[in-house]
């Protein structure tokens, strides 16, 4: 998912505040975006209505901005593998939300779907069969902390859907970028920043974050939301763990254990099993038709 990767944080912005590494992720992206947009088609390009403009707002600092620093905290308050499957509760805050909210009926499909999407999320990182519950730090603020991500994380994917079946995602992800930036320059100004004295190379480390993790991820993520209805979605978000277990293996080496191997059946099981259409007419309700 575009929060970022929990191993490359670890290793490299482990001395980085979480919030000055919220902050620079979502301003770098902003400054880089911009010119780009407005140099295609000026102000048209970006412009949005002022009720959708509130609405990027609650998108990018309710969304963007708190999901992005809960998730940081938890990770530095609490074992990464016990904040990533906090964090991945969010499929089942979307599937509770769209029931209550009567855009999709509840059934086996859905729930069988968010049900293997946790465990193999969970076998994939470690959290079950990893023979050891001793090695995970338990911290109540961490707990808390990632709750909170996942809580956002639900936020932002029903409510992006919605916005994104009227606006194209680079409007959307450009107005979620300046909420969260403007929300993050009155929390944390420019010269509290700078007091932190970061070396060079940790500037290039949060600059070079934000593309991989903001500008390219959120845009992506965003496309997808155009075209699935959050639950899907949200859903096949859960390939992130998967994708950073199999790539540490690839490049860095490490080994594959076969309890990783199932976790990552699980995932692929889920994806495929919420993509497929409704057994009989009327079982699935999708409110918003993306838009082309």
């Amino acid at each position: 998912m575009p929060l970022g990767s929990a191993s490359l944080h670890s290793v490299f912005a482990t001395s980085i505040d979480p919030l000055i590494l919220s902050q620079t992720r979502t301003s770098f992206s902003l400054l880089v975006l911009f010119p780009v947009l407005a140099g295609f088609q000026g102000w048209q390009r970006i412009r949005l209505p002022a009720r959708d403009l509130a609405y990027c707002f609650l998108l990018g600092v309710l969304g963007v901005a708190v999901s992005n620093y809960f998730y940081y905290v938890a990770i530095q308050r609490i074992n990464v593998a016990v904040a990533i499957i906090v964090q991945y509760t969010a499929p089942v805050w979307v599937l509770v939300y769209v029931v209550a909210r009567g855009q999709q009926k509840l059934s086996v499909q859905k729930v069988a779907a968010v049900a293997m999407a946790l465990i193999g999320t969970a076998l994939v990182i470690g959290l079950i069969g990893s023979g050891s519950i001793s090695t995970f730090r338990i911290d109540a603020y961490g707990l808390v902390a990632a709750l909170l991500a996942s809580f956002s994380f639900a936020f932002y994917n029903v409510g992006g859907h919605h916005i994104l079946a009227r606006y194209d995602r680079w409007r959307v992800l450009f107005w979620a970028l300046a909420a969260a930036s403007a929300f993050w320059l009155v929390v944390n100004p420019p010269w509290k920043i700078l007091r932190a004295h970061y070396a060079p190379g940790q500037w290039l480390f949060l600059f070079a974050f934000s593309m991989v993790s903001v500008l390219g991820a959120f845009s992506l993520y965003f496309l997808g939301l155009q075209h699935l209805e959050p639950t899907r979605a949200i859903i096949a978000s859960c390939l992130e763990p998967v994708f950073s277990i199999l790539l540490a293996a690839l490049l860095l080496g490490e080994v594959l254990r076969p309890i990783q191997s199932l976790g990552i059946v699980f995932v692929l099981a889920a994806i495929i099993i919420v993509q497929r259409p409704a057994r009989a007419p009327g079982t699935e309700t999708v409110v918003i038709d993306p838009i082309e």
